[in-house]
């Protein structure tokens, strides 16, 4: 079942299960419409990993990397579904990209690729908002990465079992398809990746690893709505806005 937290009517934290018929906790059954969607998990951090799909480095013009390229999205960054999210200011070019997110299960470290799935609680929807103008001119991305709620997550954790290994990835714009992949496209597959990733740092439960976005990036506007939906998980939404 696919597992929520969420801010009940009167202010209570909440985890639940979103089903066809709502959002359920404590044999009640809430209109998400009536309720507060939260990130569905605090990490401690999110492990990014850049040009995973060959689409995408080639539109960047990059060559395919021989190993996961990463970097890291620190707590502040993090916004739930439905959040109205505030673009940085003076920034011209902030543009969406459409990810698997990897929610990590319990703390490990040098994790074998035979055993990555072990650690893994489930699977996630994110939009990695990435500031362009700054991100293109600086060596470590703080500016261009780490602002303010631009790493959108949620709705839901999802099971591992209902996310097909060529689950469709899509992301809209306004109601209009800009991103539409699967990860079946990666280049490294998520085993890979966390065996890569362990063999670095210790991931905390709760932990997400962002999982690299296909090609159709672009730039976000005054009042966008950007869905991205991840097949088996459901559909990320927020509207953005410029102060």
């Amino acid at each position: 079942m696919r597992r929520v937290r969420f801010s009940d009517p009167a202010g209570s934290v909440r985890t639940g299960f979103w089903t066809d018929d709502g959002i359920e906790f404590g044999g009640r059954t809430y209109d998400p419409a009536e309720v507060d969607v939260l990130p569905p998990v605090k990490p401690s951090k999110i492990v990014c990993v850049g040009l995973n799909y060959a689409d995408h480095a080639e539109e960047e013009g990059m060559e395919l990397p021989d190993r996961p390229m990463l970097f890291l999205k620190p707590p502040n960054t993090v916004s739930g579904h439905g959040d109205t999210i505030s673009l940085p200011q003076g920034k011209e070019t902030v543009e969406w990209e459409a990810e698997l997110g990897v929610i990590i299960g319990e703390q490990c470290r040098n994790v074998p690729e035979s055993e990555a799935m072990d650690i893994v609680e489930g699977f996630t929807c994110l939009n990695d908002v990435s500031n362009r103008d700054d991100q293109r001119v600086e060596q470590n991305w703080v500016r261009g990465k780490a602002f303010d709620n631009a790493a959108p997550v949620g709705p839901v954790v999802a099971p591992t079992e209902v996310v097909p290994d060529d689950a469709g990835i899509e992301l809209r714009v306004n109601g209009e398809v800009r991103q539409n992949s699967g990860r079946d496209q990666f280049i490294f597959s998520v085993e890979e990746l966390i065996a890569e990733i362990t063999a670095y740092m210790t991931l905390e439960s709760g932990d997400v690893i962002s999982t690299g976005t296909p090609a159709g990036v672009g730039p976000i506007s005054d009042g966008d709505i950007v869905e991205v939906e991840v097949e088996g998980v459901g559909v990320l939404e927020n509207e953005f806005t410029r102060q």
